[in-house]
């Protein structure tokens, strides 16, 4: 075996991460209620009605396509990192330092949009049950402070919490799926779900958008790479088990909401849920499985919420980790903390960071909901197509330069990776056709916010240095 040679005394990361574990991290990130209950009204109301779990569907299989080709050379990265480590593989150290310039601003974006969004769920919580209103900020800041003092401790004790959480609230929307679909819905099944009038009718690259938005971390289970107990047979199943969990659970999910409400009705109910005048989860909830139950679901928003933005702040804290060890940013930021065995200088930069941008959102005004949450998920999302895009390239060129290691893999090494890149082109023009509709800026502040994912790229890309990566060359 050769390898190139990182350097011989960089601190690694250590853990006994199995599959279940590193899953439950990424579909955790990828909060399951929290896309039920923001993202499928905001693709339904302002997407293309009935037809929105199509787009679900669609954003599923495009990633899974993608995750052939990123697992066909998961064997052959040693280092954790993600899209970082597979770019720069394939495209070299300067194209691998605008991924992971463009992967922190993502990942910011969408940790910074889900503070704002669990503000204004937890004041709309406390005033349901006649608390009294807060400023949002308020609430996301003292989330904050609690994701800071998780991130700091092992990865083993967020894995823990993450589960709990995630177990109980996709139980929860399951039983509702099934009782909808058992009760036959308000009208029977929502066939008109299938039918091209409704999926072509509206914006389905909304739809798109926010379903790309709802798996954005899922790549995250090579980010765990250094702390799994097998990487190399653990990183491919927690990655194909994401993928397929994640997209069945939003497609079919959406699609129950459809049916429980009506095909006929589901955009006005969706629409008014964004104007602030009910809520298309919790009311069906209410009216199919009762008030207490609306009440768990309530308050199992706040927790999917939590583990969102916690396993944000882990992923991001490893991204940094890895940076600081390439040389491009402090050294410190790449130390290990002897007692907790993770990160934690990392983590306390993150957490300082988050903190700076949330604060000059909270102090321009800016509304938790469609302000911060919408425009912050558009950033994200374009984000994360780039990044996607990238990694795509970086495998096709990885195996075309080295023909010795494809042992047959064509389709995982080739043709595979040509078709994600067809099929991401195709999303990114959906993404950014329709992306005044997901800010709801203008058309102006729509495209600034638009480029500053790829801007992050650039400048990562012009201000990198070369360096060596740890590579599997048999």
């Amino acid at each position: 075996m050769s390898t190139t040679e990182l350097t011989a005394a960089k601190p690694r990361l250590t853990g006994h991460l199995g599959t279940g574990a590193i899953v439950f991290m990424v579909i955790a990130a990828a909060a399951p209620l929290t896309v039920i209950g923001g993202n499928v009204p905001l693709a339904v109301g302002v997407g293309n009605g009935a037809g929105a779990p199509i787009g679900f569907a669609l954003a599923a299989v495009i990633l899974l396509v993608f995750s052939v080709g990123f697992v066909t050379m998961t064997p052959f990265v040693k280092e954790a990192g993600a899209f970082f480590s597979y770019v720069t593989a394939g495209l070299g150290s300067r194209a691998g330092l605008g991924a992971a310039f463009t992967a922190l601003v993502a990942y910011t974006a969408i940790q910074v949009a889900v503070y704002g969004y669990v503000g204004w769920a937890l004041d709309d919580l406390v005033t349901y049950f006649g608390g009294p209103t807060l400023p949002w900020w308020l609430y996301s800041f003292a989330t904050m402070a609690i994701v800071a003092v998780l991130g700091y401790r092992h990865i083993e004790l967020s894995a823990k919490i993450l589960g709990v959480a995630l177990a109980l609230e996709i139980l929860v929307v399951v039983v509702l799926d099934i009782v909808i679909f058992a009760t036959g819905g308000a009208n029977g099944l929502a066939l008109e779900t299938f039918d091209p009038a409704n999926i072509f009718t509206g914006s389905i690259g909304v739809a798109v958008l926010f379903a790309l938005t709802g798996f954005i971390g899922f790549e995250a289970t090579a980010v765990f790479r250094d702390e799994a107990r097998t990487p190399e047979k653990t990183i491919p199943r927690a990655t194909y088990l994401a993928v397929i969990i994640i997209g069945a659970f939003y497609a079919i999910s959406c699609w129950a909401l459809v049916t429980g409400i009506g095909a006929d009705a589901v955009v006005s109910v969706a629409q008014a849920t964004l104007a602030g005048d009910g809520n298309m989860l919790l009311d069906t909830t209410e009216q199919y499985l009762g008030v207490i139950m609306r009440d768990v679901v309530q308050v199992l928003l706040i927790t999917s919420l939590f583990a969102c933005v916690l396993s944000f702040h882990n992923v991001i804290a490893r991204y940094q980790f890895s940076l600081a060890n390439k040389g491009v940013l402090p050294a410190r930021l790449g130390v290990i903390d002897k007692k907790h065995n993770s990160p934690s200088a990392s983590s306390i930069v993150q957490t300082v960071t988050a903190a700076i941008v949330l604060g000059v959102l909270a102090l321009i005004g800016l509304d938790p909901l469609v302000g911060v949450f919408g425009s912050m998920a558009g950033v994200a999302t374009v984000g994360m197509v780039i990044l996607l895009l990238t990694t795509s390239v970086a495998v096709f060129v990885f195996f075309a330069r080295r023909p010795q290691l494809t042992g047959g893999r064509v389709w995982g090494s080739r043709v595979f990776p040509i078709l994600a890149v067809i099929g991401l082109c195709v999303a990114l023009y959906l993404v950014l056709s329709n992306f005044t509709l997901v800010t709801g800026g203008s058309p102006l502040v729509s495209t600034i916010l638009a480029i500053i994912p790829a801007a992050a790229f650039v400048i990562g890309s012009l201000l990198g240095k070369r360096f060596r990566l740890d590579i599997d060359e048999e």
